[in-house]
């Protein structure tokens, strides 16, 4: 079969028929009744030339229908053909004895075709076509009925066949509606299995997914043995306890998971002091965990040193961080706790801290020494310098204080290290502090080409160290001067609040990353802006100055936008006794 016969085959067996299966009865019964009348001679054609007119006609219509449908033309088309019938059956009507042919019926044909097309209007065009074919035989005689009953017929006839056609257009109708219906949910059940076999391929593929996933996470679950990784439920109840937890507090998963609380692991004394501090209140084991998350807020974390305890009743440093486990609908199901080994990292410090404090009072004694020969030899009466070496001896001088002054600061940050700030205290008046510290960086800012500002709006007596606090103040206002650019703006302000001083120095420089502010008093760091601006420093300062405030009772605090500016305020009791040497936290 050629593939044009499969496809008119496919057009024949559709559901809304083609023109041709549309015609074919017409042209079978048509050509039939044409048998008939050669056949039986009582029959006999009236008009032999009308009688083969109607045949030409039959044969064009069925071809032009069988045209159609192969190029597939619009309805309105193919109406044509159905009018045609009415003509050919008109005149073959007028062949085979006009108003008196048993061939009459053969209109019902077209009119079935005509009616069945969508829409009322076509009952009229079905009525008006039977109309034209039934007095079609008295138009080609140019006569008029002969009789009553000719008459009756002729005007009967159509409004049967009219009828005939209101019935065939309102079941067409019906059909249509029907098929739609069956069509669409045919389509309907034809989308949902398609989308069913799609979710069922997505379905197997996260499941997929979701197994890999779990290998990877037993994997990496099992492979974390330098830090100890512990889930919890909201009450504390240990649910998870990765192998590093094992090895770290010498007890398995199957002596903790659902039967151990993390809160066995840590010292009492500290989460019953945190628990005091941030105010937890209940029940002794529900104050402990209280205490312990109190800080983890939903999608922050929070880092803290505890003193972890072991299975054997040992205690050790470590690094707690604890984040909270939330569900779809953001609500705490419980925590996550990961705890490090601290304890080398503070033989590390410590070590550290030993070797600073030994080199700086090794580098002490002899800078001292450099220091006395070279004014010796700048006051040498007998053996006067040059112009020229008195500029290489104030070269000298300048950066043998400089490192003096570095060596004195290691010093300090040992001493601070260690619990042990001194302090000369004695009553000080902050005011006068600050302006000195104000005044001794006037040049430094008039060479820098920034305007250092000073606003001290009333007198700050405070029982400290004057040597200290004025360390402090120059301090800060020498970094507000490193870091503002020239045309920059420092200002320095003074004030009290109830019981305490405050004392602002705020600068318009490059300002610190946001990231980075809870680092800035850490010894030696050194913000990221300020490596990549070549800022001089090696970032004990603000270390140093936040050491002093807290050693006269007082607080640090820093506000900074990177490319705005950065502002300090340190906040100092104005009355108290502070001992001559405060231990340090």
């Amino acid at each position: 079969m050629t593939d044009g016969a499969k496809t008119l085959l496919r057009r024949l067996v559709v559901d809304e028929p083609s023109p041709l299966l549309k015609q074919l009865p017409t042209t079978v019964f048509f050509f039939v009744a044409v048998l008939v009348v050669l056949l039986f001679p009582p029959l006999r054609f009236t008009a032999p030339v009308l009688a083969s007119a109607s045949a030409v006609l039959i044969a064009v219509t069925t071809v032009l229908a069988w045209l159609l449908s192969r190029r597939h033309e619009p309805a309105t088309w193919t109406l044509a053909v159905p009018l045609l019938d009415f003509v050919a059956i008109g005149a073959f009507r007028a062949a085979t004895g006009g108003s008196t042919s048993i061939f009459t019926a053969l209109i019902l044909l077209p009119v079935v075709w005509v009616a069945a097309e969508p829409g009322r209007v076509h009952i009229l065009v079905a009525a008006a076509g039977t109309s034209f074919a039934l007095f079609l035989p008295y138009l080609l005689q140019a006569s008029a009925p002969s009789s009553g009953a000719d008459v009756i017929r002729a005007i009967f006839a159509p409004l049967v066949y009219a009828c005939a056609a209101a019935i065939v257009n309102e079941l067409a109708r019906q059909i249509r509606s029907k098929l739609a219906a069956i069509s669409q949910m045919a389509h309907d059940r034809e989308r949902m299995l398609e989308e069913s076999i799609e979710h069922a391929r997505r379905l197997e593929a996260s499941e997929a997914a979701y197994r890999e996933a779990d290998r990877m996470f037993r994997g990496v679950w099992a492979a974390v043995t330098e830090q100890a990784v512990i889930g919890t439920d909201v009450s504390g109840r240990i649910d998870a306890w990765n192998p590093g937890a094992a090895r770290m507090l010498g007890r398995s998963a199957r002596d903790t998971e659902d039967v151990a609380t993390v809160t066995q692991f840590l010292l009492t004394e500290e989460l019953d002091a945190r628990a005091d501090e941030v105010g937890v209140h209940g029940e002794e084991a529900e104050r402990r965990f209280g205490a312990l998350v109190s800080r983890a807020h939903p999608g922050e974390a929070d880092t803290t040193e505890w003193t972890l305890v072991r299975a054997d009743g040992t205690t050790f440093p470590g690094q707690v961080t604890v984040t909270s486990r939330l569900d779809e609908a953001d609500r705490v199901t419980g925590y996550l706790f990961v705890a490090t080994d601290a304890t080398q990292a503070h033989e590390a410090a410590r070590m550290k801290d030993e070797f600073v404090g030994l080199v700086s009072h090794e580098l002490r004694t002899p800078l001292s020494s450099v220091l006395g020969y070279l004014e010796l030899l700048r006051d040498d009466e007998e053996h006067p310098l040059t112009d020229e070496q008195l500029h290489y001896l104030a070269v000298a001088e300048r950066n043998a204080h400089r490192l003096l002054t570095l060596v004195g600061e290691l010093l300090f940050t040992a001493q601070v290290e260690s619990g042990e700030v001194p302090l000369d205290v004695r009553e000080v008046e902050l005011g006068a502090v600050v302006r000195a510290s104000v005044e001794s960086a006037g040049p430094a800012a008039s060479g820098a080409g920034v305007v250092l500002d000073a606003s001290i709006a009333s007198p700050a007596v405070l029982r400290g160290d004057q040597t200290r606090l004025g360390q402090a103040c120059d301090n800060l206002i020498s970094n507000a001067l490193k870091f503002t650019r020239r045309g920059g703006t420092v200002n320095v302000r003074l004030g009290t609040d109830g019981t305490r001083a405050v004392l602002e120095v705020e600068d318009t420089g490059i300002g610190i990353p946001a990231a980075e502010l809870d680092r800035l008093f850490s010894r030696f760091f050194r913000a990221s802006s300020a490596t990549r601006n070549a800022v001089p420093g090696v970032g004990l300062g603000l270390t140093i100055t936040q050491a002093i405030v807290a050693a006269h009772g007082g607080t640090m605090s820093v506000e900074s936008e990177e490319g705005v500016g950065t502002r300090f305020t340190a906040t100092l009791p104005l009355a108290g006794p502070i001992d001559r040497a405060v231990g340090m936290a």
